[in-house]
């Protein structure tokens, strides 16, 4: 296979990773077009697949309705297939304004070797944030837009049901408010060190507290979020970042739900939360997103390296439903 070479030193050559069929991917070289006034290239280093998302693009489970609104901010192809998926992506600017050159740098772009694009559309990395672990700035995203949408308090009796990366990332959020009782609930009691490291609790379902005042749904499961309902007090709010694609899923809405009015809302991480958008734009609430990385506990959270030409042959391990993994790390050549 060639990697990023061509007889010509005017042509630049790109691989990219393509979902193809349902349960089969492929990488595709595309020549980039020339470098324009006010654009940059950008040589990837390191990327991450989101086990939620992509395991369901993967096997072709993004429903029709949601075409529109599930595609990735530069996805290439259309659903169901063949598309060019993925929203997380650092590296180093290699050409553009001389000024930029050499900087490291975040964008939400799918999985390529090297991608151009506008500079309102890269984000600097922070001073005290590696490489690999800006790849978490995307999930960091979405955890940081679920808090805004639940509004967790100090004090707050909060449960995080689903360890997964955005799970332990809204329950590290929380962790960090005054007096608040944070637990993160799994089925898997090896998350249960993941969450004494980002100094939260942690419980099995069985286990789970009851009477919170905040409970998130991460889990992407019927049964994670019947443990939700269950976690619920009198009035709270059970907020749900799981996205089950096509899949149906059964919501507990018989028993007390209704005489103990419990409110089940929704968060997505595609529009600033309601709390926050007159003042905020998506690229600040990223650029802030990649600001709280700086702790390096967090990369508790990241997985060995997969390199990049190796994925097709690793998916259906990486995405399948036995799969423990938490950030499924992505090395460039």
């Amino acid at each position: 296979m060639q990697h990023n070479v061509a007889n010509s030193p005017n042509i630049i050559l790109s691989q990219s990773l393509w979902y193809v069929a349902p349960g089969r991917a492929e990488i595709r070289a595309e020549t980039l077009a020339p470098l324009t006034n006010e654009c940059v290239r950008v040589r990837a280093l390191f990327g991450a697949l989101s086990r939620g998302t992509e395991s369901l693009v993967y096997r072709g489970l993004v429903p029709e309705s949601e075409y529109s609104r599930m595609a990735a901010p530069w996805m290439g192809g259309i659903f169901p297939f063949p598309v060019q998926y993925g929203y997380s992506n650092v590296g180093i600017v290699e050409a553009g304004p001389s000024d930029l050159i050499g900087k490291h740098v975040f964008a939400l772009q799918p999985h390529k070797t090297i991608y151009q694009t506008v500079t309102q559309d890269i984000v600097f990395l922070p001073v005290g944030v590696s490489l690999e672990r800006a790849v978490l700035a995307a999930n960091m995203e979405t955890a940081l837009n679920a808090v805004w949408d639940a509004t967790p308090g100090p004090g707050d009796r909060i449960a995080v049901i689903g360890g997964g990366v955005v799970g332990c990332l809204v329950a590290y959020l929380c962790g960090h408010l005054p007096g608040a009782e944070v637990t993160l609930v799994d089925i898997n009691p090896k998350r249960a060190a993941i969450a004494r490291l980002l100094g939260v609790h942690f419980s099995s379902p069985e286990m789970a507290p009851s009477d919170c005042d905040v409970v998130f749904h991460c889990s992407a499961s019927a049964a994670g979020l019947a443990t939700a309902m269950e976690a619920a007090g009198n009035e709270s709010t059970v907020l749900e970042l799981s996205w089950y694609g096509a899949n149906l899923v059964q919501a507990p809405l018989g028993g007390a739900f209704h005489s103990r009015q419990i409110r089940l809302q929704s968060s997505q991480v595609g529009h600033v939360s309601s709390s926050h958008r007159p003042r905020w734009t998506h690229r600040r609430r990223l650029q802030i997103a990649l600001k709280m990385l700086t702790d390096a506990r967090l990369d508790a959270l990241l997985e060995t390296a997969v390199d990049f030409f190796d994925l097709p042959d690793r998916l259906t391990d990486l995405l399948g439903a036995r799969s423990d993994a938490l950030c499924c790390l992505i090395q460039y050549p």
